[in-house]
């Protein structure tokens, strides 16, 4: 049996891929990329969030063995892990990876359990962005949710990324506008996360997460008060993204 090829080049392999697929759609994208040897293995990586369910049933429908690693930080609110479960097992998902810091390191890092207070940042790379890249070691890339209308750095977001040379970020939803979303989920009748209807249209973890008002952002309840907008698990050269880099839900 012959030995595979070695992959090029993640550089090389998401301009040849961009090429390819630019005039595709986010179904066509999305299976094409869970087939294509330049592509790699993936997983969907998936917060169980607001819209995330839209991704989750697209992968549903095209191979519902994908791997799909949700991160339990082990703050959330219990209507998202009531969803998480609800939405795995309604679609059929059959590998869904419950991913959680070692409890060593939740020891050392956060015995309190308050270190969200004292530094978010730290609290999110402890629980939440040192798993799941742990997590990724096993893989050539990953999906995402992430759409060009979720701020002005993202209008130009391609299908595909390069991830500082390490692996490929895969965004079938990349050209999706909001009201996109939205008919996906009544035409498709899919569940919605109950904290929605609640004043919640962006959801993280319970403490740093609060409703927001009529006519302001979406992600206004996210670190509500603090020099905070992202949780740290997309990079760009490295390192995390923070500021105007505006970070939807994962997917």
């Amino acid at each position: 049996m012959p030995l595979e090829a070695p992959l090029a080049p993640v550089a090389e392999r998401v301009a040849e891929l961009n090429a390819r697929y630019r005039h595709h759609g986010a179904t066509s994208v999305l299976e094409h990329a869970l087939a294509d040897p330049q592509v790699g293995r993936l997983a969907l990586v998936s917060s169980f969030g607001a819209e995330s369910v839209v991704l989750l049933h697209l992968v549903s429908i095209l191979d519902r063995t994908t791997p799909v690693l949700f991160i339990d930080t082990e703050m959330l609110f219990p209507e998202t892990l009531d969803y998480q479960r609800q939405v795995a097992a309604s679609l059929d998902l059959t590998d869904v990876r419950v991913i959680r810091a070692p409890r060593a390191a939740l020891a050392a890092g956060d015995p309190d359990g308050l270190l969200h207070r004292r530094d978010p940042d730290a609290c999110c790379a402890l629980r939440k962005t040192r798993p799941l890249h742990q997590a990724l070691a096993g893989f050539e890339g990953w999906i995402t949710g992430r759409k060009r209308f979720q701020g002005a750095t993202r209008s130009e977001i391609q299908f595909f990324e390069n991830e500082d040379d390490r692996r490929i970020k895969v965004n079938p939803l990349a050209h999706w506008a909001r009201q996109d979303l939205q008919d996906y989920i009544v035409n498709n009748r899919l569940p919605r996360h109950p904290l929605v209807a609640r004043g919640y249209p962006s959801i993280g973890c319970r403490p740093c997460t609060s409703r927001v008002a009529a006519g302001e952002d979406p992600r206004a309840g996210r670190w509500r008060g603090q020099d905070k907008e992202e949780c740290g698990i997309h990079f760009v050269n490295g390192k995390a993204v923070r500021g105007p880099h505006r970070e939807g839900e994962t997917a």
